[in-house]
């Protein structure tokens, strides 16, 4: 579960971080990520058993409290809050690894819809300016718990140009009128934000390495009208480093 102490820490973190700010939604997501890693966080099925669940929250705010002095979060709060509502958060809880499952023996369709983008997997991504998930093919099995051999189709969504939110290295970036034409024409904001994104032209190497990492059977080609009234487009096709061709893509950002 992302908490609202989480929240805060991530704020927390990316003061720390000064110069090398990441660019952080700072809805949480990072430190939700990491108490699950660190197995002290709290899961929804933990509402069932409220006991459990409220031992959990204190020593989950303990532990960060103890790392953060200035965090302002209260355990006796969230556990208050957390019990008015808990009912109607499980009356929409089911197992999904069972429900998925079950969906597709009895033949019905499943379609599993991806977030954020290949470039920002924390394993696959331009790391450390990548969200805190896999959103690649990766996901679908480990998130739903889905076997690899039931998934008989992989659409990769690529929209005709580039975008990213935050921080992070951008090789096609545009920061002129065109920048500003795809930007506007485009409506790109970031979802969480509402902070402008940075645009630029389509990443062909981009492309081809998520396309090695997800295996795509189909491309959808989104946002084609965006390009409507630009004179020229263009198109990033290599990258070169001191006078060479790369085959694929860079190994760290440096």
């Amino acid at each position: 579960m992302v908490l609202d102490l989480h929240q805060e820490v991530d704020g927390i973190n990316e003061l720390r971080r000064g110069r090398n700010k990441i660019g952080t939604t700072k809805k949480g997501i990072g430190p939700a990520y990491s108490s699950k890693m660190l197995r002290n966080g709290v899961r929804v099925g933990d509402l069932r058993y409220f006991d459990d669940f409220s031992e959990k929250m204190r020593d989950l705010v303990k532990f960060y409290k103890d790392n953060y002095p200035e965090l302002e979060a209260d355990a006796e709060a969230e556990i208050k809050a957390y019990s008015a509502i808990k009912d109607k958060i499980l009356g929409m809880t089911v197992d999904t690894v069972s429900y998925l499952n079950n969906a597709y023996v009895a033949g019905k369709k499943v379609l599993v819809e991806g977030a954020n983008a290949t470039m920002l997997d924390i394993d696959f991504g331009t790391y450390p300016y990548v969200t805190s998930s896999n959103p690649s093919i990766g996901s679908v099995c480990t998130g739903g718990g889905i076997s690899p051999n039931r998934l008989n189709g992989i659409i990769g969504i690529v929209k005709d140009y580039c975008t990213r939110v935050g921080e992070g290295p951008f090789p096609t970036e545009l920061r002129d009128k065109v920048g500003d034409h795809l930007g506007t024409v485009g409506a790109e904001f970031g979802t969480n934000t509402g902070r402008p994104r940075r645009c630029g032209w389509l990443d062909i190497p981009q492309m081809r390495y998520s396309n090695m990492v997800n295996g795509f059977t189909e491309l959808n080609l989104t946002k084609l009208d965006v390009l409507t009234g630009l004179e020229k487009v263009k198109i990033g096709v290599a990258y070169w480093y001191k006078g060479q061709k790369l085959d694929g893509m860079p190994s760290n950002l440096q």
